[in-house]
């Protein structure tokens, strides 16, 4: 196809032809010279549907998508012009990508599609009551249960995520505050993991007796009197060992503080 028919503007009857011909013959040139013709229809109907974080360019390329279903599925016998076809195809793909793809968070299907028919009877309703209608208007309205309105509402909220850096009001310093700041807390078990683990490299350190000492008097917390039952010693032997251990562990513990923060 020579670079002076893509530019070429054709009339009704010309297209006509061409979706006739490309239906017949599947031609890929034909093809391309009809996505040509008709992609500003395509990026008029897109206009339409930009809204928020929703780019134009996205839904030209999920239209176009519309518009090669619509050339592939019309039937030129039918008494209709292909635009009459291919506008609610096009539109069709469009609503369902923005149903689809544009939540932040997964909501059920009827979520999404009950969503947008509640957004547009609130304002026809508001016109007809002249007041905001209450959520048993919208329900009649929409022959659905006011629970289902209640639960659109709520989970509508999550159609775009709020990042956790987002600023939200400034403190009586004027320093601002973010969702992060609100919400987030120190967690301490990390601080008790990290300790755990130093402590089970110290133990290292320790022979097989004075191991067992720690064991039973610091994790089964029994006293010195009931470990040297256990262990078959004096209450005296157990104090020394214990002692012993204590020290050989606070020596080893400086040792790993100083070899973490170096």
């Amino acid at each position: 196809m020579t670079g002076q028919s893509r530019k070429k503007k054709y009339n009704p009857e010309e297209l006509r032809m061409f979706i006739h011909q490309y239906g017949e013959t599947g031609d890929p040139d034909l093809q391309e010279l009809l996505v040509r013709a008709y992609t500003p229809l395509v990026e008029t109907l897109s206009k339409k549907f930009v809204r928020g974080q929703i780019m134009h360019e996205d839904l030209v390329q999920v239209g176009m998508i519309g518009l090669l279903a619509s050339l592939r599925r019309f039937d030129p016998s039918f008494d209709r012009t292909f635009e009459s076809f291919a506008i609610p195809t096009i539109v069709g793909e469009i609503k369902r990508y923005i149903r689809d793809k544009t939540w932040s968070v997964h909501v059920p299907r009827r979520v999404k599609e009950l969503s947008p028919k509640i957004k547009r009877v609130v304002d026809e309703l508001t016109i007809q009551l002249q007041r905001s209608p209450q959520i048993a208007d919208i329900a009649r309205y929409l022959c659905v249960s006011e629970e289902a309105v209640l639960e659109t509402l709520e989970m509508g909220r999550s159609y775009h995520s709020l990042s956790m850096d987002s600023e939200l009001e400034a403190d009586s310093d004027g320093n601002t505050i973010t969702l992060l700041d609100l919400i987030g807390s120190q967690e301490s078990g990390y601080g008790q993991v990290e300790q755990n683990l130093m402590l089970d490299r110290a133990l290292n350190v320790l022979d097989k007796r004075e191991k067992e000492i720690i064991q039973l008097t610091y994790y089964q917390n029994l006293s010195q009197k009931q470990a040297g039952d256990v262990m078959g010693m004096s209450q005296m032997h157990i104090s020394r060992l214990q002692r012993r251990a204590l020290g050989k562990l606070r020596e080893a513990l400086k040792v790993d503080q100083h070899e973490t923060v170096m």
